[in-house]
């Protein structure tokens, strides 16, 4: 066997093993006596902080059951999934854009992997309440009253976060074939494109604009490392959203556009271990945290863009790079978490958990941190590339 044989075997063990072992800490979560919906967790014991109503993060966690069962085949994870999944249906008209994150990784990936009536129900209904909220004179569907973590609410905010209504709609459209959701999903995507993606590719997280003109009054990064910085979870989001919309809108030139933009800025800005640091302006010393959920949604974002990119060579180093950076994911930032005495005589994979997840450091909050989003978004990309889930539909 030459060496390039053994490191391909090498690299496919390292991830079907970490496809597992991440599937049996779900299996441990669901074991524990959880009070809300699983938000982030230390690292060395494993246990979970949770949210009574899901916040922005519940959807990942029925997302994560809802991955875990499709890859094991064990349908008690999709039976839990479905549990967790009616907890949601109270968020389907709250006023918050950011229940775009709740029913499409929660409910709308539920229905193309697991065939839920239940979850399907769910997506559609957020589809058409966020819908109702689209500002036709401004294009965008601002962030509304109660959006969670966004430093200011109302009819004149917007940030690059929620681009996932965008994509719960833009699905809505595909299972409906009622080209309103992906007009409003797309125009939503474009407004805040022009809002608060930088000349350079690189990406301010929010915005303020005349509720009567839309003219933009400011461009801020409020949970970065200052006003004007590049925040890595913002950069993520906006990859991941306009990646996404190229796999179902092919023909949309600007999409495609922003996505290549967001990406490149990404790829040519990261670390050298593809790893990103919390926020890009934060001064790169040892004790800077890392962020492996923004770096694992990038690494969603760059797989599913190659695969939609008319310059092939482009497309391969996208993939290359995301290969690589979730290999480095898989090997340094995955570690096991402590069981019960009673399960350690099972004999069965020890669960383990992706570490170094950095929620708000601004705050002092999971700043070293398993993150419910990021367990989702490395179990994505592991999915595609051990060939578990197809490439060529973002779902």
């Amino acid at each position: 066997m030459n060496s390039k044989s053994t490191y391909i075997n090498d690299e496919d063990r390292l991830f079907d093993h970490t496809v597992v072992s991440l599937t049996e800490r779900a299996r441990h979560t669901l074991k524990q006596p959880l009070k809300g919906f699983p938000h982030y967790a230390d690292t060395r014991t494993g246990e979970w902080t949770t949210t009574e109503d899901g916040f922005w993060t519940g959807g990942f966690w029925p997302g994560v059951l809802w991955l875990g069962g499709f890859f094991s085949g064990d349908l008690t994870l999709w039976q839990a999934a479905e549990e967790w999944v009616e907890r949601l249906e109270p968020r389907v008209n709250s006023d918050s854009v950011f229940r775009g994150f709740l029913f499409y990784f929660g409910c709308s990936v539920g229905a193309d992997l697991a065939g839920s009536k239940k979850a399907e129900t769910l997506a559609l209904d957020a589809a058409r309440s966020l819908c109702a909220t689209f500002r036709s004179n401004i294009g965008l569907m601002p962030l509304g009253t109660t959006a969670e973590e966004a430093h200011t609410v109302g009819e004149n905010e917007t940030n690059i976060d929620s681009l996932s209504a965008s994509l719960v709609l833009a699905w809505a459209a595909e299972k409906t074939g009622d080209d309103k959701f992906k007009d409003v999903a797309i125009r939503h995507a474009l407004t805040n494109a022009h809002f608060c993606v930088r000349e350079d590719g690189s990406v301010c997280q929010s915005a303020s604009f005349d509720s009567q003109t839309g003219k933009v009054i400011k461009t801020y990064t409020h949970k970065g490392f200052s006003a004007n910085s590049t925040w890595a979870r913002a950069q993520a989001w906006a990859m991941m959203s306009y990646a996404y919309l190229s796999v179902l809108y092919p023909e949309n030139r600007e999409i495609r556009d922003y996505a290549e933009k967001v990406c490149r800025w990404w790829t040519q800005n990261v670390p050298d271990d593809g790893v990103a640091y919390w926020d890009f302006d934060a001064p790169q010393e040892a004790d800077t945290p890392k962020d492996t959920s923004a770096t694992s949604i990038a690494c969603y974002a760059l797989l599913t863009l190659a695969t939609v990119l008319d310059d092939r060579q482009a497309a391969r180093v996208y993939q290359r790079k995301a290969r690589n950076t979730v290999k480095t994911l898989c090997r340094d930032y995955v570690a096991v978490v402590p069981r019960g005495q009673a399960e350690e005589t099972t004999g069965a994979i020890s669960p383990a958990v992706l570490t170094r997840g950095c929620f708000d450091p601004m705050r002092g909050v999971a700043t070293e941190h398993e993150l419910i989003w990021g367990d989702y978004f490395l179990l994505h990309c592991l999915g595609i590339l051990t060939g578990l889930l197809p490439t060529n539909k973002p779902g």
